[in-house]
């Protein structure tokens, strides 16, 4: 038997009080803690744990079905006060971003449009 089995067998037949005391000695002999790591040691802390919400959001077109073109490019033309012509581009090359740093109410109010009329979006 290896010595390390033989020292496990014997701390085996340890009582609680004694198996505290070894730990007592352990410690202040190899000059080492067995307490467990603290929260705050082993996890970070609330503050950079807590994902910070976006308060601006890019609205994109990621893709729009060809049945649904016409009513997307009607909200694109709308949308960015450009010509027809240039909306219809924009839409033909999806993915695009048809706004950038909105407020979550009207990016989502926007998507929602959007997604009303047949287009796939993303808020990012």
């Amino acid at each position: 038997m290896s010595k390390i089995n033989q020292i496990i067998d014997e701390l085996k037949t340890l009582s609680l009080l004694e198996a505290s005391e070894l730990v007592k000695a352990i410690e202040e002999t190899f000059n080492v803690s067995a307490a467990a790591p603290t929260a705050a040691a082993a996890a970070p802390t609330a503050a950079a744990a807590v994902v910070e919400e976006a308060t601006e959001f890019d609205v994109v077109v990621e893709s729009v079905p060809a049945d649904k073109k016409i009513a997307i490019i009607k909200i694109v033309k709308e949308k960015k006060a450009i010509g027809l012509g240039e909306a219809k581009t924009m839409v033909e090359s999806a993915p695009f971003t048809i706004a950038e740093k909105l407020n979550k109410a009207d990016a989502t109010a926007l998507k929602d449009e959007l997604s009303g009329a047949g287009a796939s979006v993303t808020l990012k």
